[in-house]
Parts: C-alpha cells; structure tokens; sequence
C-alpha cells in the first residue's frame, strides 16, 4: 500500500465531535453555504449525517496537514460543475488561506459509518476513490445484473448466503473506488468497469481501515 495513503474510520453515530450526537455542531466546524443549502433540501435525520460526515472530512484534512480544521475551506471539483466553494459535490478538496491543500481526499459513507482517505504530495494528475460497503445491501434481486459484467456474474458462481453477498459487495466498493477516482461516478455504466483489473484499485482489509470486519472497503490510486 502507498506510504503516503491515509485512512480514517469515523461512526458519525457516537463521534462526539460531530453533529449528530451535538446538534449544536462539534467545535471549529461551521457548516459552509454550499453545505447548508444541500442539507437543507434533505430530511433532517439525513441531513445530520451529510454534515457529520462533512465535519469528519474536514477535521481529517487539518489532521493530516497538522492545520486547524477551522482555517479550511471547501473546494469541491466535479467535471461537469467546475469547481470551487459553491459546490457542495465531487472530488473533494480544501484551500488554507486561499491556497489549495496539497492533498487528495475522497470519502465514503455506509450506514453510520463514514471512511477518509487522503494521498499527501500527490503528483501531477493523480487521482484517488475510496468506498466502503456493507454487504447486507447488495442482497436485492438483480443486483447482478445492473451492476456486474457477465464475467463477474460468473466468478460468483458457487456462492450463496453470506459468502456470495460479501464479494458482491466487494466487486461493487472496488467499482464505486475506481468510479470516484475517474470522477465519472455512475454517469458510467458499473457493468463497464472491470472490477478485478483496473489499475490501482485494491481490497482494504478492516486492520487498514478502522471499520468493523462485516463490511468491505476497497480504494484506487492512480
């Protein structure tokens, strides 16, 4: 694995520092305009995970860079928006008085928990994707057949119960990895990408990552 990857596990559940256990918002996180205006157009229970997960990210940014996560400002990209502060979607990424971090961040969030990984010093034209998730979720009828190439269906062959949803959902976090670091994201057809032989993608064990050993996780770096 790259020296210079990192990676955080946060519950936003039981994470004290983080909105949803303090509705009054952790301390040094203030939600930006652009965050505001995509939570308030969702429910309020999702709307408090959107912003703990929001204030993890953050937080994780300053610790990374050892700045404080109060001197950080958004700066999302997305290659059909453009990028800057009033974007609240895509690639994510901070500036510190006024200077883009010399980071690469991406995140991923399954129920309560929420998964940050950063590459410091990235080269030119580097990219990262990291997902997580939970296998229970890729148990529904036909799942194989919107998001798998049909020889992907076929290495499940033999599989059932636990066994068969688990790499399921390893094939799809691989997918979803591969598809946040091109930054297409399902713009792109899932069955397209070859989640065994893409460049740079890999399984991330729950020792890696902090996350509980029932889910999976996977990240690209290329």
């Amino acid at each position: 694995m790259d020296a210079r990857l990192t990676l955080r596990a946060v519950d936003i559940a039981t994470d004290v520092r983080c909105p949803q256990a303090h509705p009054d918002g952790p301390e040094g996180f203030v939600p930006e305009p652009a965050e505001e205006l995509r939570a308030a157009a969702m429910e309020p229970a999702a709307a408090q995970r959107f912003l703990a997960g929001r204030a993890a990210l953050r937080r994780f940014a300053g610790d990374v860079l050892d700045l404080p996560a109060s001197q950080l400002r958004s700066s999302y990209s997305c290659p059909q928006c453009g990028s800057g502060p009033g974007l609240s979607h895509g690639r994510p990424g901070f500036t510190h008085r006024g200077r883009p971090l010399p980071l690469l961040l991406s995140t991923a969030r399954t129920g309560n928990w929420v998964l940050l990984a950063a590459v410091t010093s990235p080269g030119r034209g580097e990219r990262l994707g990291v997902d997580a998730e939970n296998p229970e979720r890729v148990g529904f009828e036909g799942f194989d057949a919107v998001a798998l190439s049909r020889a992907e269906g076929l290495t499940l062959a033999g599989l059932a119960g636990k066994a068969l949803l688990r790499e399921r959902a390893r094939l799809w976090s691989r997918k979803e990895a591969w598809l946040k670091m091109t930054g297409e994201g399902l713009r792109v057809d899932p069955r397209t990408v070859a989640a065994l032989e893409e460049r740079g993608v890999r399984d991330l064990p729950s020792s890696a990552t902090g996350l509980p050993a029932s889910l999976v996780a996977a990240v690209a770096l290329d």
